[in-house]
């Protein structure tokens, strides 16, 4: 079966049932595991930014003028042949239209079958494994998978279950400039790794908030997880930006305890790092009771901001 997947957390399901030798192209995204990165990509970014203020401007400016903020090359695709295309249905700024893509489809022949991942919870990203498991026709393999990462998640659960004291009030941003509050699974992970979620996400999308809301909300913890971002570009951003400075240093003065993972590799992709990142993140709000995942990804804590103001 050739495949083609255009997001990275639907490449990353493809590798996990161990089909990676069937994927025939990916999006420009797509970085895990490492050998998807020398596949023909099929998407590009229609706008150029380096920074997380610039990608924000760019992106609401597009979105204003409803124009793409992605291209699909449907000509290379149709000469690929794919018999499955994954895409998804969730967020036309993370990835190329689930719309743009069924239209492309729709002028080949034969059809390939089409995929369209939507996922806004843990469970929906489990589920999401079971249908691409079946379209790919190894639906035990994908079960298998399924029970291994939910056993996780319970293990998890467990162990936060029997945690002593109050849980810490805990806030994650999924972008910095301007500050984006986590939505979608985020209250779960942060539930069942042991943190009361005091940016009250529960059943709804990320949002957009400003560094005074972040302060109001009076966090013991603080996760920093920009979509798409790994750690030291994330570092280099909030070293750039005085409003995050200004804010981040009255939060530690406060005793609020900081962090910055990879946002790249953790939390932003609904694939079974879903699963390293709830480990993860249990293990930082408690290094005592829930132990450190074995996963390869750039994580880290914070530098101290007097450095990242130099």
């Amino acid at each position: 079966m050739r495949i083609a997947s255009l997001l990275a957390s639907s490449t990353e399901i493809v590798a996990a049932l161990g089909l990676t030798d069937n994927l025939v192209a990916v999006s420009h995204c797509c970085d895990w595991p490492p050998q998807v990165r020398t596949l023909p990509a099929l998407t590009s970014a229609l706008f150029e930014a380096q920074t997380a203020r610039e990608i924000d401007d760019a992106v609401r400016a597009k979105l204003a003028g409803q124009d793409a903020i992605y291209a699909l090359d449907a000509q290379a695709l149709a000469a690929l042949k794919p018999d499955l295309v994954i895409s998804q249905a969730l967020c036309d700024v993370c990835a190329v239209s689930g719309a743009e893509v069924s239209a492309v489809l729709s002028g080949l022949d034969p059809q390939p079958t089409l995929i369209n991942l939507e996922p806004f919870s843990l469970g929906d990203i489990l589920e999401t494994i079971s249908l691409i498991g079946d379209a790919a026709r190894i639906s035990d393999r994908a079960a298998a998978l399924r029970a291994s990462l939910q056993a996780r998640i319970d293990s998890v659960a467990k162990r936060t279950q029997a945690l002593p004291g109050p849980q810490p009030r805990t806030v994650l941003l999924d972008w910095t400039s301007p500050p984006f509050i986590g939505g979608h699974w985020m209250h779960e992970l942060i539930t069942l790794a042991g943190g009361e979620d005091v940016g009250d996400t529960a059943g709804r999308p990320s949002r957009t908030t400003s560094w005074t809301d972040v302060l109001a909300l009076k966090p013991e913890r603080l996760v920093i997880a920009p979509c798409g971002f790994p750690a030291a570009r994330t570092l280099e951003d909030i070293a750039g930006d005085p409003d995050a400075i200004a804010a981040l240093r009255q939060l530690e003065a406060q005793g609020c305890q900081l962090t910055v993972f990879d946002g790249n590799r953790l939390f932003s992709r609904s694939s079974p790092g879903i699963v390293d990142s709830l480990e993860a993140l249990a293990h930082w709000l408690w290094p005592d009771v829930h132990p450190a995942p074995d996963i390869e990804s750039e994580m880290g804590p914070v530098r101290p901001l007097s450095a990242l103001a130099r």
